[in-house]
């Protein structure tokens, strides 16, 4: 089976911190992780390479330092590495993102399946997914919990809800959403991580025009959207001491509650 794996670098959202003159994230000087549902959508690609056999593509958009995620992913198990990296686009939202993703894997051509995270823990818009799909015109589940009986032309999936779970046969090629019960990434292989990083290394970078885009295309000028402001909301929360008897305070109360239709 030939996996695509989309995977993001991301800051420790331990220590982000908001820049109060343009509002924007401070990266700088942060440790930065491999987006945690990212890891359990390689794990699961993984997994599925050692029971079917084939090869795992692990795909990621960003920066240059972002090769060292897609370097703990070569020692994960994963067989390529693919970074896009151009400036052009630096300052995409989810429509651009989604858009330079899918000619990537166009690029690629030949694949099974696409597996990636739920979300991202610093967008958390959960949208790439559903529009990598959309724009590949794939068939698409979200949600993922679970990976069973897999076939050369389809596989079943449990699709978390709240209260349950769906169970879901889908043709292949397609693509995966998951969420963190699916599995438990495993730690990555030193060695493996070495041969990553030597002169046959299988991590490739690709540009703007390597993937055939122009730049209004991508990036912030090939973006539907933009952010005007980030801010922490401050939370503010008027407190009132009910005086009386018991049984008045609970009068008063039982009243208020009733104003409000919470009781």
């Amino acid at each position: 089976m030939r996996i695509i794996v989309l995977i993001k670098q991301v800051p420790d959202t331990t220590d982000v911190k908001l820049d109060p003159k343009t509002g924007n994230l401070v990266r700088q000087g942060l440790d930065s992780i491999i987006n945690p549902d990212d890891l359990h959508a390689l794990e699961a690609a993984i997994r599925l390479k050692q029971e079917t056999g084939g090869k795992v593509t692990v795909l990621s958009m960003g920066p240059p330092q972002a090769v060292d995620a897609l370097t703990e992913a070569m020692g994960m198990g994963a067989d390529h590495a693919i970074l896009l990296c151009d400036t052009h686009f630096a300052g995409a939202d989810t429509w651009a993102t989604s858009f330079t993703l899918g000619r990537a894997i166009e690029k690629i051509k030949e694949f099974d399946l696409v597996i990636c995270g739920r979300q991202a823990i610093d967008g958390d818009t959960a949208q790439i997914g559903p529009q990598v799909a959309e724009y590949l015109n794939l068939s698409q589940v979200s949600y993922v919990s679970e990976i069973q009986n897999v076939q050369p032309e389809s596989l079943t999936v449990k699709q978390r809800f709240e209260n349950g779970y769906k169970r879901i046969e889908c043709k292949l090629p397609a693509l995966l959403t998951v969420i963190g019960e699916l599995n438990t990434p495993r730690y990555p292989h030193l060695g493996k991580m070495i041969n990553a990083c030597g002169e046959k290394s299988s991590i490739k970078i690709w540009n703007a025009a390597d993937i055939g885009v122009t730049i209004d295309q991508v990036g912030l000028a090939g973006s539907l959207t933009q952010v005007i402001k980030t801010f922490v909301p401050k939370m503010k929360r008027a407190g009132e001491i009910l005086k009386g008897s018991k049984e008045e305070v609970a009068e008063t109360l039982i009243g208020r509650l009733t104003e409000k239709a919470l009781i």
